[in-house]
């Protein structure tokens, strides 16, 4: 199972930006999906989850300005995040609790992280 992530990008403050990330290979279901971020000499957070029902969960500092999303049909998980600010600046990481089919297990996935730079 391989988490493709993509869409971060340079944007000025008060900017958008949409990250997408891909599940692929033996995969039964996806559980719950999640974002993460970990800034230069920081611990890495939790930013938002998404079960496979659709409920969500934000941390504080992003409540009103992320949208985290997600196609069951495709395994795609998205962030559409508006309103950056320049502490938004990270590197963030997509998480995915997946049950593969090969072999019959579950296992947590992460991708391999899209840089955010939001400038002031």
């Amino acid at each position: 199972v391989q988490l493709q992530a993509s869409g971060g990008g340079l944007v000025q403050a008060g900017g958008s930006l949409r990250l997408s990330c891909e599940a692929s290979g033996s995969i039964s279901s996806i559980n719950a999906m999640g974002w993460y971020r970990q800034a230069p000499g920081k611990q890495r957070e939790l930013v938002a989850t998404i079960s496979n029902g659709g409920v969500t969960s934000y941390v504080d500092s992003v409540k009103g300005r992320f949208t985290i999303s997600r196609t069951n049909a495709k395994n795609t998980l998205y962030l559409q995040m508006n309103s950056l600010k320049p502490e938004d600046t990270a590197v963030y990481y997509c998480n995915a609790k997946v049950i593969t089919i090969v072999p019959l297990d579950s296992h947590n996935y992460w991708g391999q992280g899209t840089q955010v730079t939001v400038s002031s």
